[in-house]
């Protein structure tokens, strides 16, 4: 996925960039087609992989752009070139932005190559432009192709306390997550917010949560018994991708007979996750955090293996 977001990020803080991208592969390679990395004077970001690789690729695209270089195209044996174990070979393509250049992004699908648009590519436009399925990172009759990353969770973080603020900084990073964070007052928020994360004081959360997307994901972590109890009481009532609540198995006993006195559906209640994460991994903050990153990851792992093949259409 092309990341839009973060290529204007950086050329608004760099000037001028080079995107490094993995345009094809084949055999043993560190990292797929699609994978890349931006590159500045002072600015390292995102990976192809490969150690040595990426090294030299970073040192190719600091020259060019002290050179004034154009885009280029660059192939690479990975043994033969460069002494690593890996078998294989990769495509690397170079591409040198600027705010103009930035400017003129499509913002559904980024193709570019030489000449005019070939049908194939024209047709996978098209396909998306109407609704289809996202095609992956590709050369299409020597035409990149790459559709722009949008996200494709959603995850409410509810409390900004040491948990809080350990699955956000954990989380925010994670390609096709957009996280919201919600507590009762802006002061209990950290002074630096996490990039691409949206903060939301609210003197009532659970107000808030009678508003959200359905589609959406929530973990709740408050420094309230209460107040925990109220969003899940509210999110049964609106309805919800997944739902996870901090807490020991005596709070959940207690917290599922109170959502039932309410007037919840006892199967309903148990779609709620009580504890988060992964208990075997410890109670600090970072540990429960590792382990609800590892649980969303696993689940989008799971829905891509079940996603019908894409057909791959590089000439």
């Amino acid at each position: 996925m092309f990341d839009l977001v973060g290529l204007r990020r950086a050329v608004a803080q760099a000037g001028r960039v080079v995107r490094v991208v993995v345009a094809e592969t084949r055999g043993s390679v560190p990292r797929e087609a699609g994978a890349a990395m931006l590159v500045g004077a002072c600015l390292f970001e995102g990976t192809i992989g490969g150690g040595t690789l990426e090294h030299k690729a970073m040192l190719r695209a600091r020259a060019m752009l002290e050179a004034g270089d154009a885009d280029r195209l660059e192939k690479r044996a990975l043994g033969p070139d460069l002494g690593q174990c890996c078998g294989g070979a990769v495509t690397l393509l170079y591409e040198v932005y600027d705010a103009a250049r930035v400017a003129g992004l499509d913002e559904v699908m980024i193709a570019r190559g030489a000449g005019e648009m070939p049908f194939a590519v024209k047709r996978l436009l098209a396909r998306m432009r109407a609704g289809g399925d996202m095609p992956p990172a590709q050369r299409v009759a020597g035409w990149m192709v790459e559709p722009v990353a949008r996200p494709e969770r959603e995850v409410w973080v509810w409390g900004a306390g040491h948990v809080g603020r350990a699955i956000v900084s954990v989380l925010a990073p994670l390609p096709g997550v957009a996280v919201t964070w919600v507590d009762t007052e802006a002061a209990r928020f950290p002074g630096v917010i996490p990039e691409g994360v949206t903060m939301l004081p609210a003197a009532e959360p659970a107000r808030l949560a009678a508003h959200a997307p359905r589609r959406a994901e929530h973990l709740i972590l408050t420094y309230s018994h209460a107040l925990d109890l109220a969003l899940c009481d509210t999110l049964l009532g609106r309805g919800f991708a997944r739902c996870g609540l901090i807490g020991s198995a005596s709070k959940w006993a207690r917290f599922r007979r109170r959502l039932s006195e309410m007037g919840h559906d006892p199967a309903r209640i148990a779609s709620i996750d009580c504890p988060i994460g992964a208990p075997e991994l410890g109670k600090h903050p970072q540990e429960i955090a590792v382990g609800v990153a590892a649980a969303i990851l696993r689940q989008t792992a799971q829905q891509d293996a079940t996603r019908p093949g894409e057909v791959n259409t590089a000439i």
